[in-house]
């Protein structure tokens, strides 16, 4: 694999340890700032509205932006957010500082997986961007409990300092490894836009807000199903956090070879193992080590969806794929705020608080029916193996891996 993708892979920590990080530490900027953890849950929604927006938005400016130019400039405006995040003076500063981190989320990954799927040669692009994305679940096993403990112990101001040095660093990889890959003579807004209106390419949005809308639905309440359900005490939830963390990236590395090999088989197998897992989970959890066991699984089968899902869109985009890839982002996000939304719906009613998880496993039902729906309207279309947009993987690798775009 080309050490571009080393560089990547960087980039993707440092934004999952800043996307996940809040979460652990909402009780100490509550007391810090005078407010309530629930006041301050707004600071997750902030980012998140930010991933959101600025997919898109971020990805629709820069369309005739060289891609490694692109790629500095949202990893600037990441580290900005940060280290905005860290100097603010108040609530109101901190949320907006989150909001500017958010921004460039959803449009680094997606300009991010077509560079890494042009740095290799056909059928092992799944595989680089499955390695691109092993940033994000590393991240969860060590950049965010380590995070969480230098904010308990040093002050949460200190953790968005560490993630701004994080994202220097990464700018720095970024401009050594990356090699230039030229604008597409008809790649600009408007082409992006038609590719983004083609119909797969929108099942294949509603599937990610719906399939992973399921992983969401038990995440967002897994630091209380640990000591509510499962039995632990408090001092295990960091445990149980990482855990799933260690099933993200074994999903993710599965996912990349058998997406390369079988694109839509992949995407149901694990549409439909995470139904299973979820559907499982609520009885499950009452034997300590099954519990323990079905959080691994749920992050693996869940975290196995993504690869394909990013892969499909930008197949499908044809010619056109960044704008669909970023976008993806923002179905990912959308899926956070759903799942976490009906998650704690189900449990405000009194269902029970491992009740999340079969609402997840009928959110995950649904987004497996969208993807089995949108193959039988493919038809077998053209080959979803590769990503046939733009400059070839040839012409990445002909490029000078010291030039800067």
């Amino acid at each position: 694999m080309p050490l571009a993708l080393l560089a990547l892979a960087i980039s993707a920590f440092g934004i999952g340890t800043t996307e996940f990080v809040m979460m652990g530490l909402l009780p100490n900027v509550a007391d810090d700032l005078g407010t309530s953890v629930p006041t301050a849950g707004y600071l997750v929604s902030a980012y998140a509205l930010g991933v959101v927006l600025g997919a898109p938005l971020l990805t629709a400016v820069g369309s005739r932006v060289p891609r490694k130019r692109m790629l500095l400039l949202l990893m600037a405006l990441f580290t900005l957010g940060n280290l905005a995040s860290a100097l603010a003076p108040g609530f109101g500063w901190l949320v907006a500082g989150r909001f500017l981190a958010g921004l460039p989320h959803g449009a680094f990954f997606g300009v991010g997986a077509v560079v890494a799927a042009r740095l290799v040669s056909e059928g092992r692009q799944a595989r680089a961007v499955a390695t691109m994305f092993l940033g994000l679940t590393v991240a969860n096993i060590v950049g965010v409990p380590a995070a969480t403990l230098l904010g308990q112990h040093l002050g949460w101001r200190a953790t968005f300092l560490v993630v701004g040095v994080i994202g220097l660093c990464s700018m720095a990889a970024l401009a050594r490894l990356v090699p230039h890959l030229p604008v597409d003579a008809q790649q600009g807004l408007g082409h992006e836009l038609r590719a983004l209106g083609n119909r797969q390419v929108l099942l294949g949005l509603l599937t990610a807000v719906l399939g992973f809308a399921g992983v969401f639905a038990v995440y967002s309440y897994l630091s209380a199903m640990t000591t509510e359900a499962m039995g632990f005490g408090e001092s295990s939830v960091t445990l149980v956090l990482a855990l799933f963390g260690i099933g993200m990236t074994l999903g993710a590395l599965a996912a990349g070879p058998l997406t390369d090999r079988a694109l839509r088989p992949t995407l149901y197998g694990s549409l439909a193992a995470l139904a299973v897992v979820l559907a499982v989970f609520p009885f499950a959890v009452q034997v300590k080590w099954a519990a323990l066991v079905m959080v691994v699984l749920l992050g693996g089968v869940g975290f196995m969806t993504t690869t394909p899902l990013q892969m499909l869109v930008m197949n499908k985009a044809k010619d056109a794929p960044t704008l669909a890839s970023a976008s993806n982002h923002s179905a990912f996000n959308l899926a956070n705020a759903g799942g976490a939304w009906l998650g704690g719906a189900a449990i405000a009613a009194g269902w029970g608080w491992t009740s999340p998880a079969l609402v997840g496993a009928a959110l995950t039902v649904a987004g497996l029916a969208v993807a089995v729906t949108a193959g039988v309207l493919d038809r077998g279309g053209p080959g979803e193996s590769r990503v046939v947009a733009g400059a070839s993987a040839r012409d990445a690798r002909d490029g000078s891996h010291a030039d800067v775009a």
